[in-house]
């Protein structure tokens, strides 16, 4: 079976991700719930996906690193992929992005999250746990730019997943590993590109968290993503990064700096057969402000709490908003996205070479026989032996 019949069956079944092992069947999320769907997918069949969506330049940089980020449409579906090495040999882990052009509406997120985006400085911080739509609340957010203003976005993503079509915006979008080495390097030279907006897929390390930091401080928008179930852990993240020498001013600039912290989730509504947003919405009021200076982040709840004249929402205060909320935007197969068409990577000798020669990994091992799994049914693992090496050679 091929790739993208495999994402045409995680497409017509609803699923947010699809996830392939060699020996095992397809596992869809489907409504948050992981199933398996089919015959197991052999290792053979599953490297030359592997070898076919990463490509010739780009194979001896996996074989190095043993996983790859990429991003492709595939069967009309915008796809998130990540292709790594495991005891058993060669799988995918594959996030189906929404079919349709991200907005604030269509995402039925609160219509109070454009008063955020009117701002020409500060950081915008979405936060929540994997899988809950950040990304999608990202795209939605500079998407709202997009159609109202002329300003000079510029997005760095790994990898990057909605492709925007230039409306009032003049949009540049740069992928970490094919456009630039690294979060670090992209930020320094988007400091030097005149941005009005500036997106940064992800904080991961220390060092991009300051750079982020310091272009929220210099005359730039700039929207952000964390990994936390709520606005305070989000904050907590941030500084527990840096050293603690370092932490004092590090809380000062997220008080001068910050616009809102957005945390959320998605919760399933068996009414409409979709999943909604629920959210958190942190305002920094001079309290707040208060309280991040000061390292009181167990104060700041109870601040959210009275703070609704200001804007802020607890998870509980908005589910209510939703309880009454009678309009939803229920997408259907007639939606599609409002997008360029990808980018091709560049030819082999205009891409940057590995750091350093592949190595070889430890023997890993591939499976003595096919696993079998039912929907509902554990995914038991058997001992393996050869691995990826193995295979390549069988392959040769």
């Amino acid at each position: 079976m091929k790739l993208d019949a495999l994402i045409g069956l995680a497409r017509s079944n609803g699923a947010s991700d699809l996830h392939l092992e060699p020996g095992l069947p397809a596992a869809l999320r489907v409504r948050g719930s992981l199933r398996t769907v089919g015959e197991p997918v052999a290792a053979r069949d599953l490297l030359e996906m592997a070898k076919e969506v990463i490509g010739p330049e780009q194979w001896p940089h996996f074989l190095e690193r043993r996983s790859h980020d990429l991003s492709r449409t595939i069967q009309g579906v915008r796809c998130r992929i990540n292709v790594l090495q495991s005891s058993r040999g060669v799988g995918f882990a594959i996030r189906l992005l929404a079919s349709f052009q991200a907005t604030l509406e269509k995402l039925n997120l609160h219509p109070d999250l454009k008063r955020y985006i009117a701002h020409h400085n500060g950081l915008i911080i979405v936060s929540g746990p994997t899988g809950s739509g950040k990304s999608s609340t990202m795209a939605a957010l500079l998407q709202e730019i997009n159609v109202a203003e002329a300003r000079h976005i510029v997005t760095i993503e790994s990898p990057i997943e909605y492709s925007f079509r230039p409306r009032a915006s003049y949009i540049r979008q740069r992928e970490v590993g094919r456009d630039t080495p690294s979060f670090e390097q992209g930020l320094l030279d988007a400091l030097r590109e005149d941005p009005d907006v500036l997106m940064v897929g992800e904080m991961r390390e220390p060092e991009t968290m300051r750079l982020t930091l310091n272009a929220s401080e210099t005359g730039h928008l700039v929207l952000t993503t964390t990994h936390s179930s709520t606005c305070v852990e989000a904050l907590q993240r941030i500084v527990s990064a840096f050293p603690s020498e370092t932490q004092n001013a590090v809380r000062a600039q997220l008080a001068d700096s910050l616009v809102v912290v957005i945390c959320q989730r998605l919760r399933f509504r068996p009414e409409l057969k979709i999943r909604l947003p629920e959210l958190e919405i942190l305002v920094p009021t001079m309290p707040i402000k208060s309280h991040i200076r000061n390292g009181d982040f167990f104060k700041i709840m109870s601040t959210m709490e009275t703070g609704a004249e200001h804007g802020m929402w607890t998870f509980t205060r908005y589910q209510n908003w939703m309880e009454n909320r009678k309009t939803w935007f229920v997408p259907d197969d007639t939606e599609t996205a409002e997008t360029e068409p990808a980018a091709e990577p560049l030819p082999a000798g205009q891409l940057p070479p590995p750091a350093r020669p592949p190595k070889s990994p430890e023997p890993a091992t591939a499976p003595r026989k096919s696993a079998t799994a039912q929907p509902g049914r554990p995914i038991e693992i058997e001992p393996v032996e050869g691995g990826l090496d193995e295979l390549l050679k069988k392959l040769e």
